[in-house]
Formats: C-alpha cells, structure tokens, sequence
C-alpha cells in the first residue's frame, strides 16, 4: 500500500498556511442528493479562487475507466484533457478570514492511506476542527426548509440542527472515514447530511447548495456571500412551483409530505427524541419516480451535469 506521503505533491508556489484554520471537507463520490457538494465546490472555486497547497495524485487515488476525464475534441484534434482534481487549498472567505478546504473527487483507493494523510495535514497546520458534508435523498417535501442529521463531536451543533438520528447500517464514504479518523485523532469533527426531496434528488438543486454552505458557516465562523445562489433559487422554485399548481394530482401528493413532515416536527417540538424512522414511513406517500415524472418537462430544461462536473 502506498505511503501516506505518496499521495499528493506539494506545490512550490503554495501559500504560506497560517495555524489554527478550520479545515472543511468537500468529496463528490458515492451520493451527492441535489448537487449539493458539487455545487458547493463549483461555488468556492468559482467564487473564492483558492490557492492549491497540495495535489492528489489521480494515478494513486482515482479509478479512471469508473469516472473518466473530459478530453476536448475540435474537429479534427484534441484541444484539452482534463483530469479530475483533489486538492488541499487555502481559500478566504467574504471577509477575508482564511480556512482550509479540501476539495473534489472521492479517492476509489487507498482510503486509509488518504485518511492518514489527511489527519497529518491537520496535525502540520494545527487545524482547529474537520468539517465535512454530504447529501442523501429523503422522503420531505421542498416547501420545507432543508433537515439535516449532524454527527461528530460538536455536540451544540448536534443539539441545535440534527432532525434525524437514526441508528442503522450505511454504505460508507471516504469522509465518514476522515471523520472516524480524525476523531479517533482528537479533533473536533463535524459531519452534516443534508436530507434532500427525494424527487429533486438527481437535479441540480440550489437550496441544497445553500444548505452545504450554511452548514459550513455555521461550522466554522466563516462568512459567504450567497445572494447569487437564492437568486437562482427562488427562480428554481418558482418554476416548480408552476408545475405543482398545474397538476392536481401532484398537488396532493407534496400536501401528504407536508403533512408527514410537520407532524415529525411537531412531535420533535413536544419532546421527543429524534426518530430513527419517521421521515422513512411512506406507504402512503408518492415514490420518487412518480414524483420526479410530474415534473420531468422542468427538470427536462435544467442543463446535465455528471457527478464529478466539479472536478
């Protein structure tokens, strides 16, 4: 097995990283409901120009006939290949203050080595905390504000935000490994998963975005500019909205997800413990599909993007 030092290349012009940075976690890969890392990264890449320290290797980590790069054709010859990234930068936020991000794909190899490498990173640079974030898809409604299921040792952010404490048996990532890892390190870890409609799963969804990045703000005492994102948001939800009013079959079948979230919410109000079960029941709610087909000439006009569009 590769030695944690073979994974990555530090880069000669990288910026000096001063102590003491939150570090915050973004790998597409396995499950990424709504777009919601990928429009994150897309987000801080875009918006935040962050400085690479280190570089993955793709040769080590990546398993190319799974998730192939893009090569550019131009009629005659190729113009461009483009590997996907995995890097560790230094980005500022909206107000300049500085954290650390490491962002892009999901390594397919070597998960311990990676995991090694990423707590002695944290170690090297003193970091004062691992925050990281993911999305599945669940049966709630949009017209609610998105749930989320906090793990981690961050017990007030765990208090404040979790809905959903479940007690089960999931397929695992890379980043619940980081985040046993760097526990088991004595960090302070923090893990969000975004609990997002179900029929909104497999679309670019930027209320799943905003969420991520809230979620990060709230982490990490960073501040970001996101009045694009509730722009395009709002005109999302709009054109759904269209959709639901015309159809009142669908009409009815988001009124029983609204039901069966407000009364999860109203039960978690009065004292209950967070259900391991009671957003899952839906033997008389809409499946996806039947959800997502009502829907289909919408989401039919939103552009295509595969899962490692933000690599």
């Amino acid at each position: 097995m590769p030695a944690p030092r073979d994974l990555f290349e530090r880069l000669a012009d990288a910026p000096v990283v001063p102590g003491g940075l939150p570090l915050v976690v973004l790998l597409t890969g396995f499950t990424d409901a709504g777009g919601a890392v990928a429009g994150a990264i897309d987000y801080i890449r875009e918006d935040l120009d962050p400085r690479p320290v280190a570089v993955f290797s793709n040769d080590v980590l990546l398993d190319y006939r799974a998730r192939r790069p893009i090569v550019t054709f131009d009629k005659d010859h190729l113009t461009e290949f483009r590997p996907p990234r995995l890097e560790l930068s230094l980005v500022h936020d909206a107000l300049g203050q500085p954290f650390l991000l490491l962002s892009g794909y999901e390594p397919d190899f070597v998960w311990e080595a990676f995991a090694d490498a990423v707590v002695a990173f944290a170690r090297e640079f003193d970091v004062t905390g691992l925050t990281w974030v993911h999305a599945i898809a669940m049966p709630v409604p949009h017209t609610r504000g998105l749930g989320v299921t906090v793990s981690g040792n961050r017990s007030e952010l765990i208090a404040a935000q979790s809905i959903w404490q479940p007690r089960t048996q999931v397929p695992a990532t890379a980043g619940h490994l980081l985040e046993f890892r760097a526990t088991e390190a004595g960090m302070l870890v923090a893990g969000f998963v975004l609990l997002i409609p179900h029929y909104l799963a497999e679309t670019d969804y930027p209320a799943a975005t905003l969420s991520a990045i809230d979620r990060i703000a709230s982490s990490t005492g960073r501040v970001f500019d996101l009045d694009g994102l509730r722009r395009e948001n709002v005109e999302y939800l709009g054109k759904v909205d269209e959709q639901i009013v015309a159809n009142d079959e669908l009409g009815r079948m988001i009124t029983g997800l609204e039901e069966r979230y407000d009364a999860y919410i109203a039960n978690l109000s009065g004292g209950a413990e967070p259900s391991s079960t009671g957003l899952l029941h839906e033997s008389d709610l809409p499946s996806a599909d039947e959800l997502a087909a009502e829907l289909e000439r919408y989401l039919a006009t939103r552009p295509n993007s595969d899962e490692d569009k933000s690599n």
